[in-house]
């Protein structure tokens, strides 16, 4: 399966849209660290790294084996180095996934809810 980059298409992703590629999960040396949000990696949270959302936009995560989903939110940047890799979860986003064994898996993100922006002053 092709995946697509997220950068290139950055400008283009609106609730509804999808990209596929592979997803991997933080190790557990990361809980209680903070992300790059501000707020504290929760293992046991539904949370996940991406490049480019915007923090707060949840996404739908489909396990592309197994067909199994969860909604994260985004709340970290990331993943780095593979650029086939499009999302970073959280551990406990990989358990309902059925993907702790693999480590790596091929998934399908869609995007559900991106924040609206806040009016500055």
């Amino acid at each position: 399966m092709e995946g697509f980059s997220v950068s290139a298409c950055a400008k283009t992703l609106h609730p509804g849209s999808r990209i596929s590629g592979i997803a991997a999960y933080y190790a557990d040396r990361f809980h209680g660290r903070k992300t790059a949000s501000g707020e504290i990696y929760d293992k046991t949270k539904l949370t996940a790294a991406h490049k480019t959302l915007p923090f707060g936009t949840k996404v739908k995560v489909i396990n592309l084996s197994n067909m199994k989903s969860v909604i994260v939110t985004i709340n970290d940047r990331g993943p780095f180095g593979d650029r086939r890799r499009i999302i970073d979860l959280s551990r406990a986003a990989a358990i309902r996934l059925d993907m702790i064994r693999q480590g790596i898996i091929e998934v399908e993100i869609a995007i559900m809810e991106i924040p609206k922006k806040k009016k500055r002053r």
